[in-house]
């Protein structure tokens, strides 16, 4: 079976930008008596025709290309030739995989004791401790938590 992702021209869901992008609208699953290989275009014509047109692109489910699977509101960026996930946060870029990145390194080491999440206003990690609920922010220079 082939997978292939139904595009719809919108602008930045997020907000953070006035472009456009190719939003992933749907993901349907074609036989592949209609695909003669991947990424080929006979698929996505197929798809068009059969659904009375729109811009279909094949993504693959094991992620042989086009970097991901493509899932509903993920980013078809055509220049790359990928599916990305959406941007998480307007300061977040992405890295040379094209994988979105904080502009403070994620806490390293184990951090299984505290719930972490980014802080976009304060542009950094905090963690609640599990153990009391306490609220703590990383120290990216001292790779260490500090009390909040």
């Amino acid at each position: 079976m082939a997978h292939f992702a139904e595009l719809e021209e919108k602008t930045d869901p997020t907000g953070f930008t006035n472009d456009t992008h190719l939003i992933v609208k749907r993901v349907i699953v074609v036989d592949n008596a209609h695909v003669e290989s991947d990424e080929h275009a006979s698929g996505e014509n197929w798809c068009s025709t059969f659904f009375g047109g729109g811009t279909w692109k094949q993504t693959s489910y094991n992620h042989n290309f086009r970097k991901m699977y493509a899932g509903i509101g993920m980013i078809y960026d055509a220049a790359k030739n990928k599916f990305l996930i959406p941007q998480p946060f307007a300061s977040w870029s992405l890295d040379a995989n094209d994988d979105w990145q904080a502009p403070v390194t994620f806490p390293a080491g184990d951090q299984s004791a505290y719930m972490i999440s980014w802080d976009e206003a304060g542009q950094k990690w905090t963690g609640v401790k599990k153990s009391d609920e306490s609220n703590w922010n990383w120290d990216a220079s001292g790779l260490t938590w500090v009390s909040a």
